[in-house]
């Protein structure tokens, strides 16, 4: 049984030994809150973003997608509130500078007690009240709190008299209500519909994450399900959402239930614009902390941007002719928690060895094909020739490195399902591999020529 407060510590030391995820610009001394994706991460990364798009997109008749600009038109965040409202309560340190969230401070030293949606001068009385020390240098000198934008500021033009001033996006959202006119112009969908995109999205956050859990760029997963409240019941639709999202992190993600909850925001932490918001939490090693968050939005953004823009964005039902202005529901999501997540649920120890208990579908490589020696070519040769066998039909890793023993405990610690090895038995006597499964540690005998429909089976 893996302890808890040991549990992240060692998910960090196995990202970078089996290339998950390594610290950003390492060789410069690294950059807080970024991080790099190395070859097991990315594909990992890759597979979930699948998933979700899956789940969510393709194998629904009432959602389409879109991939907007990273850069939008820059009225976009003042409509949206974000230039105005996307802010964090920082305080620093006058004694050695660093600079934190003023309710991430005082969550770290008084857990129990609940800040959101707090002012400025609330939060900077409970500092001082309770002479909260700076978690870095031990020192209890505070500057005030005060207010710090989120969005990441840059400028286009090619010339210092043409620049402008742009911002990178603080979320995906927004490109989907910039294209609602030019989606329902282009394709045949009817309300109700949703837009599920994919995509990064950046934020100056002033404090350090825990992992990949908050960093300075990240990847979403967005929808905006948009309907007409006179035709469908939001709370029912809801409740649809609620549970799709559920199914979608225990059946197809393969994450223990109890470790998940659902918190619902209170008046005080709600945006003004939504109607209800809850938050999917899952139970990180330091605690519960939001996975994925659902909000009934009404129909705020849409006025918002057809306000600023002067562009005409209502719909009309083509059944009734009746014009309104559609309200949606918008399940979003972080990829970069969802993939934290999965790491450590799956990840076990046992008396002998590390490995994660990935579902198939997830899992960086789904086979590694070894030799049993790398020093005898016709083993290599042959491992070779049902290496690029199964390249077609799945993500496969080659490992000739140290002992056959070895290579399982790497594989394992990637979550590979299937591990085959080619020995002389498999080119002087049978024609038969091993093919060891990753959960069980059962080693059968399989004819080379019956693999893809052995490992198909065993993967579905």
């Amino acid at each position: 049984m893996v302890e808890k407060s040991d549990l992240m510590d060692k998910i960090v030391s196995l990202c970078k030994r089996r290339g998950f995820v390594f610290p950003g610009s390492e060789i410069y001394g690294g950059l807080a809150n970024s991080y790099e994706y190395g070859p097991a991460g990315v594909e990992l990364k890759k597979n979930i973003i699948d998933a979700w798009w899956q789940y969510f997109v393709r194998s629904r008749p009432d959602m389409v997608g879109l991939d907007s600009s990273i850069i939008l038109h820059p009225k976009t965040w003042v409509a949206s509130g974000h230039v105005a409202g996307l802010t964090d309560s920082m305080v620093e340190c006058k004694n050695c500078h660093t600079r934190t969230r003023a309710d991430h401070l005082i969550e770290g030293a008084l857990p129990e007690m609940k800040v959101e949606g707090k002012s400025e001068s609330e939060l900077d009385a409970i500092i001082q009240k309770n002479k909260i020390k700076c978690p870095t240098c031990g020192k209890v000198d505070w500057t005030q709190v005060r207010k710090f934008n989120l969005l990441f500021e840059t400028s286009i033009g090619i010339v210092q008299e043409s620049e402008s001033k742009v911002y990178l996006r603080g979320e995906t959202a927004q490109g989907i209500f910039l294209a609602f006119k030019n989606i329902m112009d282009s394709t045949r969908v009817r309300l109700p519909f949703g837009v599920g995109q994919t995509g990064k999205s950046f934020r100056n956050e002033i404090t350090k994450g825990n992992f990949i859990f908050r960093t300075l760029e990240f990847e979403q997963a967005e929808i905006e399900y948009f309907f007409d409240p006179e035709t469908t019941n939001w709370e029912e639709l809801f409740e649809t959402w609620k549970k799709d999202m559920w199914k979608f992190v225990t059946h197809v993600l393969g994450v223990k239930a109890e470790s998940l909850r659902w918190r619902v925001h209170g008046d005080e932490e709600r945006s003004f614009y939504s109607k209800r918001t809850e938050d999917m939490e899952y139970n990180f090693p330091f605690g519960f902390k939001e996975l994925w968050g659902l909000a009934y939005r009404t129909d705020y953004d849409l006025k918002q941007h057809m306000q600023f823009s002067g562009a005409n964005l209502e719909y009309t039902d083509p059944h009734t002719n009746k014009k309104f202005i559609p309200h949606v529901i918008e399940p979003a999501v972080g990829i970069n928690r969802l993939m934290a997540m999965v790491l450590l649920d799956s990840y076990r120890e046992e008396a002998d060895r590390v490995y994660l208990a990935l579902p198939p579908r997830l899992a960086p490589y789904k086979v590694a094909v070894f030799p049993l020696l790398a020093n005898k070519q016709q083993l290599v040769d042959k491992a070779k020739e049902i290496y690029n066998t199964l390249i077609p039909h799945f993500t496969v890793a080659w490992d000739d490195r140290g002992n056959v023993g070895k290579r399982y405990y790497s594989q394992d610690e990637i979550g590979t399902p299937f591990c085959i090895t080619v020995d002389f038995d498999t080119i002087e006597k049978d024609g038969m591999v091993t093919v060891r499964d990753r959960d069980t540690k059962e080693q059968p005998r399989v004819k080379v020529e019956d693999l893809v429909a052995y490992l198909s089976q065993k993967l579905a």
